[in-house]
């Protein structure tokens, strides 16, 4: 689904006959030529436009300008580091963020009748309550790794590969490296260093850097996937590095996302890193997600659609009504966009409340990118309710192992991650702030 399905049709049917003439030995490619020049010319033009006055300026791309538009907030929750509060509900949140990921990935972008229908043959409840027992591509890598099979539960071994879990630990690399005062120049140096790929804006942009762009325009340069969900689903590092202090992990995810995104796809980062702060000084998620928004621009697109995510919150019956009001709301939106996929993650929570079963399995029943929602809503209502509230077979599986595509960095232990997170987010409360 697009805001352009002619224009898409269009072009589809063109492709084929342009093959089946050029297969016919017709000469095709004057006029192929003659229209890439119009597509290039008419590219051009799009990528040099501004966005509407009033969207310019109620959505700022600097973070002083940013924080100049946030409604009232409460900055800090706590007002000292709580360490063990903190190690309990930080296990919790990586634990749940790493099922909700896993359960989502083999279903990644399923439709929500595909994954009824998967359920129903492999005779499991839906929404699911633990891993998948089939997949529907078992013998497909992804990240040219883990084959489907290993996102099972008969089959799971440790936390399979994935990008949303790669960004997590790869935030604590950058913290780790250069400090809680890291720049988006130093952001810049790791994703070199460490990414061997990304998708959408990740891709655009790794591809600028390594072709010798500044940080400064990378995210920008030939990127139509600037709001998309990417910078959001880098989002949890920096939440887990400032517990209860939402503006300094919102600070933190503005540095990051900076290289990647603008507008709704910095927001959408600077939200979540928000909330998940929030979540480990709070007992209840939605609270957790009110305090969030209180980072991000008031008249902003994010802001109005996260206000409406939270009204309709209470109202919300089963995962097929949060559906169809995103599809209504949103459109032909792309099903990996920040401000779609940010609904749906409120709307898993709202359902959910403080039930990592029911948070997790209702997200990714709702599907579009729902191994990125998963993984997001994991870490929230996980650093509320804390590890001893996580039932043992969303992680007993992960045996204490994570793999990842990092350069050089394929294999860690969740043990080492929390502990290195407790380093950095002292680091974080015990700096200047």
């Amino acid at each position: 689904m697009s805001y352009f399905n002619e224009l898409e049709e269009w072009f589809d049917k063109l492709i084929h006959w342009a093959n089946l003439r050029n297969e016919q030995q017709v000469n095709v490619t004057p006029r192929i030529n003659k229209l890439t020049r119009v597509v290039k010319t008419l590219t051009k033009e799009l990528t040099r436009c501004d966005p509407a006055p009033h969207v310019a300026q109620d959505e700022p791309n600097t973070l002083t300008e940013i924080r100049a538009l946030r409604p009232p907030g409460p900055r800090r929750v706590w007002d000292r580091f709580r360490p063990a509060q903190y190690a309990k509900r930080l296990r919790g949140a990586w634990l749940t963020r790493a099922a909700g990921c896993t359960l989502g990935a083999p279903v990644e972008g399923s439709s929500v009748e595909d994954m009824q229908r998967l359920a129903a043959h492999a005779k499991v409840q839906f929404p699911p309550t633990d891993y998948w027992p089939v997949v529907p591509h078992p013998h497909r890598k992804r990240y040219g790794l883990d084959v489907g099979a290993a996102y099972t539960r008969d089959r799971m071994r440790y936390i399979p590969v994935d990008d949303d879990l790669v960004y997590t630990i790869l935030g604590l690399l950058i913290l780790e490296d250069y400090g809680p005062n890291f720049t988006t120049a130093d952001v810049a140096k790791a994703w070199v260093k460490y990414l061997p790929l990304g998708c959408t804006a990740e891709r655009v942009a790794l591809k600028n850097l390594k072709a010798g762009a500044s940080w400064r325009i990378c995210g920008t340069k030939n990127n139509p996937y600037m709001e998309y969900i990417g910078a959001d689903i880098r989002s949890d590092p920096w939440g887990y590095a400032a517990p209860g202090f939402p503006e300094k992990a919102a600070e933190l995810a503005y540095r990051d996302a900076y290289i990647s995104h603008r507008y709704s796809g910095i927001y959408g980062a600077m939200y979540f890193a928000a909330t998940i702060a929030a979540a480990f000084a709070v007992d209840d998620p939605l609270d957790a997600c009110r305090i969030g928004l209180t980072e991000i621009p008031r008249r902003s697109r994010l802001h109005r659609d996260l206000t409406w995510a939270l009204r309709q919150a209470p109202r919300i019956t089963d995962y097929l009504h949060a559906r169809r009001l995103v599809d209504k709301r949103f459109g032909p939106m792309s099903s990996v966009h920040t401000n779609n996929n940010a609904a749906l993650t409120i709307f898993g929570l709202a359902l959910g409340g403080r039930d990592v079963t029911e948070v997790i399995g209702n997200t990714v029943a709702m599907g579009m990118d729902n191994d990125c929602t998963a993984a997001t809503a994991g870490s929230i209502v996980g650093a509320v309710v804390g590890a001893s509230n996580v039932p043992a077979h969303w992680y007993r599986p992960f045996r204490n192992k994570v793999r990842t595509y990092i350069n050089a960095r394929e294999w860690f232990k969740t043990s080492d991650l929390l502990r290195r997170f407790g380093d950095v987010a002292r680091a974080v409360w015990t700096g200047p702030i």
